[in-house]
């Protein structure tokens, strides 16, 4: 990546931006507050705003059937069309609103009866007075037989009555009910206009979803005239030029060159620098373009100087996936989603490919532990399921002679050996790239390698009770800890003597670091830990569906089997984002040193014809 300036003067800066547009080459850059706000960024957003509510106005009335033949506006046609169903929407909402309230005080009002406030003001100027109140029947009872009172139908669940003459004094707590101008004849009379009102605003946006891609166009517009409004506050003005900062990747560079030229602008070319902050452009092969979909899910980006781990990340969460879903049958069901999407989509998208390599990895993991549908039955009446199980990783160990504790301990063992290989990967590639820079910080992390190589078997002694050399391990962690205090600090440009006094400074920081490490291998036992949940869930379901599945309750015990299975599927995904991912994001690439905390490149380029 390299940054780029681009110089015009001040009278050609639209023409400057429209040619950096149509190269769609440069990632613009700009520290002025302008560029992200402004009035006349705000009235684009506004509009923008605005366009999208009315396109999702309509796509909730596109019949899905019947597809509307779409037609083409011209820029007045559009304007005036679309006022009309912004004003619709508005007035949709307003009357979806005051529906809203009618609705609930019809209810109040029609619990007393059906009554006319004609009549009643007119019983009141012929002087008969009636007030009417709900009371409850401890303060009725409190009522002196000289104020008069009529007893009516309860409301709500109090007793309602009609005083004749006078008001109740406040001291019997009864609570007033006003009859005013909204008699429930009027008020059903007035839901029965907005109802129609409101039909007929519907059904004028049915009417307009033949507008659906006008309006994308529409937002496709004025979406590039934002870009371009923030390219335009991104330059730099001087008394008779203009100038705008970007950056230009490697792979563009002499076409960068070419096209600046041919216009006559001016540009200079730097190598970017940590503090420029440049954008990452990951460049995906058709391997590790499988993780694209995962990545543009989490929003994670490495820092331009950062390593792309897209096919280590690929790899280990394949494992993780097919270790926590941990069955067969539901790799086979990942498997025929896959070949669905596959049919339907007539094309193998990243996505596609990536739910076909989990669900082949979570197959291939599933009949290794022998598990189906976390079923013994299944395993036990098969002899062919049976000659792809490990016993020693098999999660039914009775049917294979083998104690659980066995299985358990060697599932365990792997999940700490696949941790330590992870972290080890991370320890080579940083020495790896640290000595091709020829940095002495390169032996810190040839420290580490050692270390969690050592904590290994730390953690096979504490964890798992297994004989190891004690004297070799604290060994291994005594070196390691100190080519880490030596060298850590180390780099180019820092004096040997400023480096080791640094390190020695930092003793309690790597030492904390040492415990984390030892933490980061012993958190790979989640694999472990939630495979095991999601074969008791499946187990759980399969005994209560167990003695439904034959007679009347047939149908009862199916629908167990498909809900709890089902479940135990959704449990199985959001426990591989948590777990799966975390140990890519936090324990791997907290080795690696990766923050991810990059900017994706974003060229400037045009993406809609304009009118």
């Amino acid at each position: 990546m390299y940054k780029a300036y681009v110089v015009s003067k001040r009278t050609d800066k639209n023409q400057m931006i429209s040619a950096l547009r149509d190269l769609g080459l440069m990632h613009i850059k700009s520290e002025k507050a302008s560029a992200v706000s402004s009035p006349g960024l705000d009235s684009l957003r506004s509009r923008l705003t605005s366009l999208k509510r009315v396109r999702m106005a309509l796509d909730e009335h596109v019949d899905k059937k019947h597809s509307a033949r779409q037609i083409s506006l011209s820029p007045e046609e559009f304007k005036s069309t679309d006022l009309v169903l912004t004003d619709a929407l508005d007035r949709i909402k307003l009357l979806g609103e005051s529906l809203g309230r009618k609705r609930i005080k019809l209810s109040e009002l029609s619990a007393w009866g059906d009554y006319s406030s004609e009549d009643y003001r007119y019983l009141f100027s012929c002087g008969l007075k009636l007030f009417f109140y709900t009371i409850s029947k401890k303060d009725i009872a409190r009522i002196p037989e000289n104020l008069g009172y009529i007893r009516l139908s309860p409301v709500s669940g109090q007793c309602a009555i009609a005083s004749v003459g006078n008001k109740l004094p406040d001291s019997f707590g009864a609570a007033e009910f006003v009859i005013d101008d909204n008699c429930p004849s009027l008020m059903r009379k007035n839901i029965e206009e907005d109802e129609a009102e409101l039909a007929l605003l519907v059904q004028k946006l049915e009417q307009s979803v033949n507008l659906c891609d006008e309006y994308d166009r529409q937002i496709s517009m004025v979406s590039e005239s934002i870009k371009f409004e923030m390219a335009q506050n991104s330059t730099v003005d001087g008394d008779n030029l203009c100038w705008i900062v970007g950056f230009v990747p490697q792979t563009g560079l002499e076409a960068f060159r070419k096209y600046v030229s041919d216009n006559r602008f001016a540009y200079l070319l730097e190598d970017v620098k940590e503090e420029d902050n440049p954008p990452t452009k990951l460049v995906y092969n058709k391997v590790t373009g499988l993780m694209k979909p995962l990545f543009d899910m989490l929003g994670t980006i490495p820092g331009y100087y950062e390593y792309d781990i897209s096919l280590w990340f690929l790899m280990f969460f394949a494992l993780f996936f097919a270790m926590i879903i941990g069955d067969a049958a539901y790799g086979l069901l990942f498997i025929a989603v896959a070949a669905f999407l596959h049919w339907k989509k007539r094309k193998t998208d990243n996505l596609v490919l990536l739910v076909y390599v989990l669900g082949i990895a979570t197959t291939v993991w599933g009949a290794v532990t022998g598990t189906w549908f976390g079923s013994d039955v299944i395993l036990a009446d098969s002899k062919f399921l049976q000659m792809f199980v490990i016993k020693e990783f098999a999660n039914f160990p009775s049917i294979f002679g083998v104690p659980d504790k066995t299985v358990q301990d060697t599932v365990m063992q792997f999940c700490f050996i696949v941790g330590t290989i992870q972290l080890s990967l991370a320890c080579v590639m940083n020495v790896s790239r640290k000595i091709g820079a020829k940095d002495l910080s390169a032996m810190a992390d040839v420290g580490w390698l050692i270390m969690i190589d050592s904590l290994y078997f730390l953690v096979l002694l504490l964890v798992l009770n297994k004989a190891v050399n004690a004297m070799a391990v604290f060994a291994g962690v005594g070196l390691g800890f100190l080519l880490v205090l030596v060298f850590g600090c180390q780099g180019p440009g820092v004096k040997f003597a400023i480096g080791l006094a640094s390190g020695a400074g930092g003793l309690f920081t790597t030492f904390l670091n040492t415990i984390s490490a030892f933490g980061n291998i012993m958190s790979y036992i989640r694999l472990f830990a939630v495979g095991m949940a999601s074969v008791e869930i499946a187990k759980s379901f399969n005994s209560m569906a167990s003695s439904m599945l034959n007679g009347l309750a047939l149908p009862a015990g199916v629908l167990i089997l498909v809900i709890g299975h089902s479940l135990n599927i959704v449990m199985g995904l959001l426990s591989v984002v948590v777990h799966g991912v975390r140990l890519n994001l936090l324990e791997f690439s907290g080795q690696l040193g990766m923050t991810w905390t990059g900017i994706a490149y974003e060229p400037f380029c045009k993406s809609t014809e304009s009118n």
